[in-house]
């Protein structure tokens, strides 16, 4: 077990090393001076001068890649040339205001869409397969801006059960502010509920193909025991993978929701830091998305061996 854990760390060091190094090419790649944007009018070739050598934007790229590279290392992601604030405080503000909302959507997307996925491989080719799965492909088939706007429509506008857009502090209000995420959370927990289902009844079915199911059956095991007591471990492992790739999928592409609802979570940092050139706030946004989907992918392999204890005789 031990070999195992080990081993899947030291496969995540050098992918967070080449997403650093990419993250950081990216950026480069930009045309513009960073120097220019945060003197703005105020610009003289001196003041220039002066600022690129402050910032190492006079050395080779090498050589500010090794600057940039130890700074971060001490958790100095830059200063944001817009609000002239510490990077890494700001990120990590509006990271957990969309970590709320990707946990919660994606926490109750697998408690619904993990035990219909195992019913309809259950009641294969049936009324109830057919609708489960073809509700399934539906909700995956909507873009998630467009489900968005259609609960704005229903939900905020002609039923004026929620508030439209915005977004209140639980420190503020709790109350509050859960019924400005209610339309968030929906709209990304129906969207991932459809590929939730779809991956669940597709390993259900392999497992209820295998020997010891029909064994169990033999037995004169009720359907229901076969299903949740034999079937449901074993089918589990490829969904709870899934499950690992569609959180850290959404902590990195939650922009859209949050300009649709308005939210100041990271990605509608990322996307004002875009329109407004900050670099230093967009590098730190990339590499932070990055470090985060890295750990997610981290954690679900490590957990893995919970659900398929064959995968530590690797």
């Amino acid at each position: 077990m031990l070999h195992f854990v080990f081993k899947r760390i030291a496969m995540a060091v050098p992918t967070l090393l080449i997403m650093a190094v990419t993250v950081f090419v990216l950026i480069r790649l930009i045309p513009g001076d960073p120097a220019a944007l945060m003197l703005g009018d105020l610009a003289t070739p001196a003041s220039l001068a002066d600022l690129h050598e402050r910032l190492g934007l006079d050395q080779s790229l090498p050589v500010q890649f090794g600057i940039w590279f130890g700074n971060m290392l001490h958790g100095d992601l830059g200063i944001s040339i817009t609000s002239n604030q510490p990077v890494l405080p700001l990120v990590l503000d509006r990271f957990w205001i969309s970590a709320r909302v990707v946990l919660i959507a994606v926490l109750l997307a697998s408690l619904f869409a993990v035990p219909a996925g195992m019913i309809a491989a259950w009641r294969q080719n049936t009324g109830t397969d057919l609708f489960l799965v073809g509700t399934a492909t539906l909700l995956y088939s909507i873009p998630t801006f467009w489900l968005g706007l259609l609960l704005l429509l229903f939900l905020g506008l002609q039923l004026n059960w929620l508030p439209v857009v915005g977004y209140v502090s639980f420190s503020e209000d709790p109350g509050a502010a859960l019924l400005y995420i209610v339309m968030p959370v929906m709209t990304l927990f129906l969207h991932e509920m459809g590929v939730l289902i779809r991956m669940s009844r597709a390993s259900t079915l392999e497992v209820l193909r295998l020997d010891y199911i029909t064994h169990a059956r033999a037995k004169g095991l009720s359907e229901s025991a076969v299903l949740w007591r034999h079937a449901f471990k074993n089918a589990f492992g490829p969904t709870w993978t899934l499950i690992g790739l569609v959180l850290g999928n959404l902590l990195g592409g939650i922009a859209v929701v949050e300009t649709v609802f308005t939210i100041p979570g990271l990605g509608r940092l990322l996307v004002d830091a875009i329109f407004a050139r900050d670099y230093p706030v967009i590098q730190g946004c990339l590499l932070f998305v990055a470090f985060v989907y890295v750990a997610v992918n981290l954690v679900v392999d490590l957990l893995y061996p919970l659900f398929d204890p064959r995968v530590t005789a690797e």
